[in-house]
């Protein structure tokens, strides 16, 4: 089967590992565990205790590299829990996301891993290290997609995290540092499971529908969460020694330049505002085209002036216009108030300051000019989240030792590893999307592509233990408390 066309799951096929009933011993329910704080919670156990194997003198990162064809053909089989024909649809809490899930904790129970649902309902399978006094280094993605999206996006990374444990697992491995590989829940309806164990999830929340049909809240329980005490689900700053997330681009940046691996500097800040031009309605057929104060013109003016101040300013930015309302929208009237959204993205809050107060002050220039007036009101952030410097360079080295072209490059997409760096450093690792696509049936990069950014994650996730670095919290912010 291709991956990029996967075909909808039937009830009992071949991917339905295990059953319901044994995925729900995994939940942290209102039980004893749950009163544990979360960096120490055990939590019911769902797979076999095993004493780790003696690693076999000579292994060291250096000659480990993982099993390309076994990591593709997981990735197959995973696409094979969606509701759609082409592509996969596996929203956030469905049966999709559950049996998906169903399936890779019977996997990790298999490898060994103590396996466990959290408050947040992200599922993770924990691998014990030789220093249990040394905090975890956490690997992962998320599995949940868009509607109609694709079979990539979030899955090359969580599929090349497993990949990556297993290989150690069949190598005999001993990692020095306890590895806990994390599929992060509804990533695409809100980063609900990374933003809730880094303090960033509102009370308010749960009660979002997600595109599932289901609460936030009551996704979360189906799942085996429970987000009624936020609090309980709060993960502490300095509770893991790293976090390291394999991804698809979602860009045309390295398929365009045909090269192997991005090396994320950060994923960018987002702001967006509501700006609102104010002229006068009237009669489109009387009044004289030098008398008009038409609100539509100077937004004409402003949206372009947004796209050229955005490109003649230096950067890596970008700034969008995506939605446009004109009132009263008649035909034959001058619209009198127009309204659109506009969107900056930046790896710096004060680079989007920068591009703000340049658009702010070109928009006020023009609107005078044509005798209306212009508002901007902000109603949403995004904060930046730059990637741990130590970790970039061992990444790209990791990267150019397996011979592999290796760029450093923002993320201008959110991933959950932007909450994550609220509790120690993170690393992103990218491979190319063909032709830019994503959150598409036509999303798709190649098995040679997804080996390769595994491989360089399992090296730097070795690196990392062995040389007990970067180690700390990054503190991008402070934590909300729900």
């Amino acid at each position: 089967m291709s991956r990029g066309t996967g075909s909808a799951r039937r009830p009992g096929g071949p991917a339905a590992a295990i059953s319901r009933r044994r995925f729900g011993t995994l939940a942290l329910g209102a039980t004893a565990a749950a009163a544990v704080p979360w960096p120490l919670r055990a939590g019911p156990r769902g797979g076999r205790r095993h004493a780790l194997p003696r690693t076999p003198p000579g292994v060291s990162h250096q000659n480990l590299l993982v099993d390309g064809d076994r990591l593709n053909r997981r990735l197959d089989e995973l696409a094979r829990f969606s509701s759609a024909a082409e592509g996969t649809t596996r929203l956030a809490y469905s049966d999709e996301d559950l049996a998906a899930r169903e399936w890779l904790s019977d996997i990790m129970a298999g490898l060994g891993l103590d396996v466990y649902v959290d408050r947040a309902a992200n599922l993770i399978g924990r691998r014990r290290g030789t220093d249990p006094s040394l905090a975890p280094i956490l690997l992962g993605s998320h599995i949940d997609s868009v509607p109609a999206g694709g079979s990539y996006d979030g899955q090359v990374g969580s599929i090349g995290a497993l990949e990556a444990v297993a290989t150690l697992v069949d190598a005999g491995r001993e990692t020095r540092h306890p590895l806990e590989l994390v599929i992060w829940a509804n990533e695409e309806g809100g980063k609900t499971g990374s933003r809730a164990v880094a303090g960033e999830t509102l009370p308010w929340e749960v009660d979002i529908v997600t595109a599932s049909g289901f609460m936030i809240g009551e996704g979360t329980k189906r799942l085996g969460g429970d987000l009624t005490d936020l609090a309980a689900a709060l993960r502490e700053p300095g509770s893991l020694t790293a976090y390291l997330e394999l991804h698809i681009e979602q860009g045309f940046v390295l398929d365009r330049g045909g090269l192997d691996i991005g090396v994320v500097e950060g994923i960018v800040g987002i702001r967006r505002w509501t700006a609102t031009i104010d002229g006068f309605a009237n009669h489109a057929g009387t009044t004289p085209m030098d008398m008009r104060q038409d609100a539509m013109v100077t937004a004409a003016r402003i949206i372009d002036a947004v796209h050229v101040t955005a490109r003649e300013l230096p950067g890596r930015h970008v700034a969008t216009v995506g939605r446009l309302t004109a009132e009263p929208g008649a035909p034959n009237v001058i619209p009198g108030r127009v309204t659109f959204s506009l969107e900056i993205r930046d790896l710096s809050m004060d680079g989007i300051d920068t591009v703000f107060q340049a658009i702010r002050t070109r928009a006020e220039e023009i609107a005078a000019a044509d005798g209306t007036t212009v508002s901007l009101e902000q109603f949403y952030e995004s904060r930046a989240a730059p990637t741990d410097p130590r970790l970039r360079d061992r990444i790209e080295t990791e990267a150019r030792e397996l011979g592999y072209t290796a760029l450093r490059m923002p993320s201008g997409a959110g991933h959950d590893a932007q909450s994550v760096a609220l509790l120690g450093p993170v690393g992103m690792i990218f491979v190319p999307s063909r032709d830019g696509i994503s959150h598409s049936p036509l999303e798709y990069t190649s098995p040679d592509q997804i080996t390769a950014g595994a491989n360089v994650l399992l090296r730097t996730l070795l690196a990392i233990d062995e040389q007990d670095t970067p180690g700390g919290p990054q503190r991008a912010g402070r934590a909300r408390r729900g």
